[in-house]
């Protein structure tokens, strides 16, 4: 059966969505929301640069949401606002259309989201019979279903720690670069995504949803952070970094358990290569780390590339892969919000060009 999908946006991750959605077998793109005005009424695939698909952007939510669809694919940005998201998500599943999204990152975990917040995408899901899934590559299936699936072949589990590591020079979103994860500022300056308890709304599902799978309580999570001077001026084409301000940043959001930091997200970002070598560092290239310590021991290092050859590209795809191809799935899930461990293994079914 034929699953038809509205695309919400064009950003960053949605520009793929579309193209996912065009050329997956079994999903038909059937609309798409658009925020410019100036892509009102452009065809779909022009818009981002593949055949015309015959679906015209719109910015007429109440026309989209009487379209005959089984599911929205929303990922339009939401880090400056959350509840204006979950609001929009909640009218969508109020038509009677499952959801996934990329949006809400702290969703990927929904008991992770106070009730009050969550309560109103929830209640209509359930009002509805549809559901929600969230995800993407980070928070998503980088740091919860990699771990998860290592953890399953272990005798005895001791730590968990899931590892971004990743060179940003290319992530050519400024307002995320600068004004969210503050680089180019001052050492001393807190950007939004350092104020005292983001980290861990932010990533807090992710340690909180592996240690449900273990089937321990998290009873605390804390907050490292670490920053490193950049030690020339930079000039990313999208923005620049002067000499002496953040050039790099180190965290961890630890999940304690018995005591102790047992399940821990870390990251470790930099502009440059030689930025803080002390650091960890990838192998090759950017990418992820899962590293499973107990009996046996398991260290996993995924390297990501686009066919442009920029990794950058590889975690937009693959944020969007990820609920494209998790559609089937979420369509035929129990009614409410999901988690990765609500769903079964969804592999790249027809991907495979023959």
């Amino acid at each position: 059966m034929t699953l038809r999908v509205i695309q919400w946006s064009t950003g960053n991750v949605g520009v793929h969505a579309v193209r996912l959605l065009a050329r997956h077998p079994e999903i038909e793109l059937v609309g798409l929301w658009v925020h410019s005005p100036d892509k009102v009424g452009k065809d779909a695939g022009a818009l981002v640069g593949i055949e015309h698909l015959g679906v015209a952007a719109t910015n007429d939510i109440e026309a989209l949401l009487t379209l005959d669809a089984d599911c929205v694919c929303y990922t339009a940005t939401a880090d400056l606002r959350p509840l204006e998201a979950i609001a929009d998500m909640a009218r969508i599943a109020a038509s009677g259309k499952n959801i996934v999204s990329s949006s809400v990152v702290p969703l990927i975990y929904p008991p992770h989201v106070g009730a009050g917040m969550r309560r109103p995408l929830e209640d209509a899901c359930l009002d509805a019979a549809v559901s929600c899934f969230t995800s993407g590559i980070d928070p998503g299936w980088a740091n919860d279903l990699l771990p998860l699936v290592l953890t399953g072949q272990c005798e005895r589990i001791d730590n968990v720690r899931m590892m971004e590591i990743v060179n940003y020079a290319t992530y050519a979103q400024p307002q995320v670069l600068f004004d969210t994860m503050g680089f180019g500022t001052e050492l001393d300056f807190s950007p939004l995504l350092l104020t005292p308890g983001v980290l861990t709304f932010a990533w807090g599902g992710v340690v909180k949803q592996i240690a449900a799978g273990l089937g321990v309580e998290v009873e605390e999570i804390r907050e490292v952070v670490e920053k490193f001077p950049s030690p020339r001026d930079l000039d990313l084409g999208f923005g620049s970094v002067k000499a002496g301000t953040m050039g790099g940043v180190r965290f961890e959001v630890q999940g304690i358990v018995g005591g102790e930091p047992r399940i821990v997200l870390e990251h470790v970002t930099r502009l440059a290569d030689d930025f803080a070598p002390e650091w960890p560092q990838p192998v090759g290239h950017s990418g992820y780390r899962i590293i499973v310590s107990g009996s046996p021991t398991y260290t996993l290092d995924l390297q990501m590339m686009g066919e442009d050859g920029d990794h950058n590209t590889a975690g937009l795809i693959g944020t969007a892969a990820r609920l494209v191809n998790a559609i089937p799935a979420v369509c035929a899930a129990k009614p409410g919000l999901l988690s990765a461990l609500d769903l079964p293994l969804t592999p790249g079914r027809g991907l495979m060009r023959t």
